[in-house]
């Protein structure tokens, strides 16, 4: 059982991994573009596990991880924030490569103007809840930086991949909730569940795989040009 959330880990990223050397879409060819902006993003999103953990937002069941940790987070966990994201980008790949459609800008704007407006709301009304006022923060600031500064053009392309990615993630934080791996205090959130995983997840998630996804174009266009 203390192998539980390193073997979901394992399981994340396998089949990306191995189907990453597929001729059509090449995605190992990718990699070197993937690497840095996964290292920089990991390293924000570890500062805040970091202290979600000492402050209590969430903590981990010590039957179901190896009890190997650095700056108090299981290693399982530190793990989590490479193969999630590699095999979400992986999708977002796939997509590009397959899906010629993608949402216009007008509705894409349009998509990015409500996520905004939602998170400034949601953080405005549950500011005293760290979790919740954290991870609307985070995507508010994100996404007016990506649509008003930077005026990424693949943010229509972006949506589409990470509805795609809520396959795998009700499959995984389901796992991770349920059994459960990851303890949430529902004092720190809204207290409102998608079955056993808390709303705030769907948008933690967002943020993580927009960021990663946001370096990963930056590099990418940065070595074309």
């Amino acid at each position: 059982m203390k192998y539980t959330y390193l073997i979901i880990n394992l399981l994340t990223v396998i089949f990306p991994v191995a189907l990453s050397f597929d001729k059509r879409v090449a995605f190992a060819k990718s990699w070197k573009y993937l690497w840095p902006g996964m290292t920089i993003t990991g390293l924000v999103f570890l500062f805040w596990d970091v202290l979600f953990t000492v402050y209590g937002v969430w903590s981990f069941n010590e039957q179901y991880i190896t009890g190997i940790k650095f700056i108090g987070l299981p290693l399982e966990e530190i793990l989590f924030f490479l193969t999630v994201p590699f095999s979400c980008i992986f999708i977002y790949a796939c997509l590009n490569y397959y899906v010629k459609w993608q949402p216009g800008h007008v509705l894409t704007r349009m998509l990015s103007n409500l996520l905004i407006g939602a998170s400034v709301s949601m953080l405005a009304f549950n500011y005293t809840r760290l979790y919740t006022a954290v991870t609307f923060g985070l995507l508010a600031v994100l996404l007016i930086m990506l649509l008003y500064v930077l005026k990424a053009a693949w943010l229509g392309q972006f949506y589409m991949a990470f509805v795609v990615s809520l396959i795998p993630f009700y499959i995984v934080n389901g796992i991770l909730t349920a059994w459960p791996v990851v303890l949430y205090n529902d004092a720190q959130n809204m207290g409102i569940r998608v079955g056993t995983i808390p709303f705030e997840d769907h948008f933690y998630s967002m943020t993580l795989l927009m960021m990663n996804v946001a370096f990963f174009e930056y590099f990418k266009t940065r070595k074309t040009a």
